[in-house]
């Protein structure tokens, strides 16, 4: 029944529906998760769609993480060939290119840590045990979500009455980092997201460093874990205006780095939000050592959004990296417009 490698390779296929995303606008977005929704769910059996689908005021829906544990939803090991292929396929609606590649990528990682750690493993690692997640009745005119979620990552989309409105909380993570050995030796999935930042701290000056290397010693994870709701960290490092020019667009090029993970209409959407609360209100802090190989950890926050990233687990060689948005995780600001605007019973 677990057929999932060869959904994953059609998915790749499936992809190139979504090549020239700048045709697009939000709504047609958001109508494209409904159609894919919509086909997911109906070559579901009766059991399998009820194991997939929660009302949306269902607690489940803020319920994420990315450690391994018991998860609700319906995992692709429990699906058939065709019903993994349109999961994948609902997946490519809310991501880029690069983000979908990634993401697939990181689920291959545990049969690599299956192999690493044998078979006196604490955790069952198995590349199909991702679950997907409907809260509530896709519709184009509807509010409703998604999520697809398993071991290093976390993808939670919300649709308020027929627009995306929201692509966060949003989590990758990799175990290895760094692939060091066997046939996939070199591979790091999130390495952009680590030398970027490395290649701005290292720019700075002794008086800029002096600010932004806010601890000595990095924490043991990120500081926002998977809450449900998230605000400015009390660490802040140096904020943009203390910057160049050069430096400026390495710490734009980071927050673009994880935005682009999503589609692009709602990547542009959540720059446009940042943009607008003003790139000079936006601070970049360290923590750890500074070289390749050190355990460190970095944030980037503005006045609505968080992005945070570690290497501190496995020897400095285990990621975690999420991006947060104050208002919007969950759709939870455009949620509050809507029950102001719209009367419920």
């Amino acid at each position: 029944m677990n057929t999932v490698p060869r959904a994953l390779l059609l998915s790749t296929l499936i992809a190139t529906l979504f090549a020239n995303p700048s045709r697009l606008t939000a709504n047609q977005a958001a109508d494209e998760m409904v159609g894919a929704a919509t086909n997911f769910l109906n070559a579901l059996s009766d059991e399998q769609r009820a194991v997939a689908s929660f009302d949306f005021g269902n607690d489940e829906r803020l319920n994420w993480h990315f450690i391994p544990k018991e998860r609700l939803g319906l995992p692709l090991n429990k699906m058939q060939s065709e019903q993994a292929t349109l999961a994948m396929a609902l997946l490519c609606t809310g991501m880029s290119r690069d983000g979908q590649q990634k993401a697939m990528t990181i689920m291959t990682l545990e049969k690599i840590l299956q192999e690493m750690e044998g078979p006196g493993r604490r955790f069952s690692r198995d590349p199909a045990l991702y679950h997907v997640s409907i809260f509530g009745t896709p519709s184009s005119s509807g509010t409703w979500g998604w999520r697809f979620e398993g071991h290093h990552l976390s993808l939670n989309y919300t649709i308020v009455n027929g627009h995306l409105a929201s692509g966060t909380p949003s989590f990758y993570g990799t175990n290895p980092a760094h692939v060091k050995s066997g046939p996939r030796k070199g591979l790091r999935v999130l390495g952009l997201e680590e030398d970027t930042a490395r290649k701005l701290v290292k720019s700075l000056r002794k008086n800029q460093l002096k600010t932004a290397h806010v601890g000595k010693d990095a924490p043991r994870d990120i500081f926002t874990s998977a809450d449900r709701k998230v605000g400015p960290l009390k660490h802040k490092g140096i904020r943009s205006t203390s910057l160049n020019w050069h430096q400026k667009e390495l710490l734009m090029e980071i927050i673009e780095q994880y935005a682009h993970r999503n589609r692009p209409e709602l990547a542009e959407q959540d720059l446009e939000t940042i943009e607008g609360a003003g790139i000079e209100n936006i601070y970049f802090a360290w923590m750890g050592g500074l070289e390749l190989g050190d355990a460190h950890y970095y944030s980037v926050q503005g006045p609505t959004f968080l992005l945070e990233y570690d290497n501190i687990q496995n020897d400095a060689n285990h990621v975690h990296a999420t991006w947060r948005d104050f208002a919007g995780d969950f759709g939870i600001d455009l949620l509050k417009e809507h029950y102001r605007s719209v009367p419920h019973n």
